[in-house]
């Protein structure tokens, strides 16, 4: 009973996560090898899977049938407790900026990569629903200025910066 409640709620996540807003504009190209590696996530907006969570990081792998490796760790702030998921991701275009991601097949969400720094230093994801958003970076902090030019964008992709919670990166 437990298994078929959290693939209810699961679905029931995923469905939610379908859109009804404008269409949300990505970046032009993405160069999964340069976008590979392991990236420090500065902010993002809060939701069930990383709540409570420091120090956390997202690892993509490129996997030798096209596929990305997605690996996501965290700790736990009440407890120091490390936790870990492994996911799976693909591009849905040539285009490598919209992906499809999984931690819990059969179901997809979306990841789309709405500004990357052309040194591939920081990115800027988030979904189509706009409940979904991630400023991530390949150290643990990132200098005002970049923040702010990032921050500057949200309003025109229709983003509330103040959902926005600032990771704990010890």
């Amino acid at each position: 009973m437990k298994n078929y409640l959290l693939l209810l709620a699961l679905s029931l996540f995923f469905v939610g996560c379908s859109t009804k807003h404008p269409h949300l504009e990505t970046v032009k190209s993405v160069d999964i090898q340069k976008y590979k590696g392991t990236w420090y996530e500065i902010a993002r907006f809060e939701h069930f899977f990383e709540k409570g969570c420091k120090n956390v990081t997202a690892t993509y792998e490129l996997k030798s049938d096209g596929d990305i490796k997605v690996i996501n760790r965290c700790t736990m702030i009440e407890d120091n407790k490390q936790k870990e998921a492994f996911g799976v991701a693909y591009p849905t275009d040539e285009t490598n900026s919209k992906l499809k991601v999984s931690f819990f097949r059969p179901f997809y969400g979306d990841y789309y990569i709405l500004d990357v720094a052309s040194d591939y230093s920081y990115a800027l994801v988030g979904a189509p629903s706009r409940e979904l958003l991630w400023i991530l970076s390949r150290t643990k902090t990132i200098d005002e200025s970049t923040k702010e030019k990032i921050l500057a964008q949200l309003p025109k992709l229709g983003f509330d910066k103040e959902k926005f919670i600032w990771t704990i990166q010890e």
